[in-house]
This record gives structure tokens, sequence and C-alpha cells, in this order.
């Protein structure tokens, strides 16, 4: 048997739940289902321009219908904080507000670095697929959500 705080938080990550890994020119989604605990990587949103970019996450959020998001946490090697820190924190605020979803903020240290080792172990050429990155490094930061949640 579980106990009562186990089952909410649980419950709480069930459903539909799309991911971010946030850049200032290319935002890389994912998708995934809390209580598979599984993430994929959705095509990557290249637009710099916040009202291209959140256009793009509007039709997302309509089709999935999440119920909640999550945002990777750019970080120092040493979890230190620095701009991108902020921007990722401004991001996701951002999100919350705009869709009324709860946000996960998720330590998205190395997620980019092994999101390249394994597409180029498939044989990708990065430089040509710099997007398959940013899908790959959100499908990272969202399975890594899911693998953190407490399961019943």
């Amino acid at each position: 048997m579980t106990s009562p705080a186990l089952a909410v938080a649980a419950a709480a990550h069930a459903g539909t739940v799309l991911g971010f890994d946030f850049g200032e020119k290319r935002v890389g989604v994912a998708v995934g289902d809390g209580a598979l605990g599984l993430a994929h990587p959705l095509p990557t949103i290249a637009s710099g321009d916040k009202d291209r970019r959140f256009a793009a996450i509007d039709r997302l959020v309509a089709e999935w219908r999440p119920g909640r998001l999550v945002v990777g946490l750019a970080l120092a090697a040493d979890g230190s904080e620095h701009e991108m820190t902020r921007r990722c924190r401004r991001f996701a605020r951002q999100l919350e507000a705009r869709y009324r979803l709860p946000v996960a903020l998720v330590d998205e240290r190395y997620s980019s670095a092994a999101a390249e080792e394994a597409l180029r172990g498939q044989g990708v050429d990065l430089r040509a697929d710099k997007h398959l990155v940013d899908a790959a490094a959100a499908q990272i930061i969202l399975q890594g959500y899911f693998d953190a949640a407490p399961r019943r």
C-alpha cells in the first residue's frame, strides 16, 4: 500500500507532459506520458522570435493537452547559476503564466553533450542537424524528470 503523499506525487506525474530544452535560437521539445515514464522527441522550434516561439508552443499545448510542463535548467558544471539559468527560469515563468500549468525545472547539465554523443553514435551529422540535438536534449531532460518521479 502506498502512502497518501506518494499517491498524490505519482498522480501529479501521470498524464501527458511536455518538456523543453530552452535556447535563444532553438527550443528542443519532447513529449511523454507520466504513467508510462517514457519521453519522445518532437520537432525543434527553430525561432529566436518570442512571438513565433510561443505560437509554436501554443499549437503543441493545444495538440498534446499536457497536465504539466518541464523546462531544463541550465547550470554551470559546479551547479552555480549564470545568465542562461536566469533565462530558463524566465521562460518557465512565462510558460506557467501563459498556460496555467505547473512547470517543473530539471537540472539539464550535460543533456546536450549526452544528446550529441547518442546522435553521433547513430551516424548523425551534428553540424547539419543541430535541431536533432535540441530535440534529443529535451527528451533526455524529460526522461530524467520521469526517472526521478516516484512510481506506484
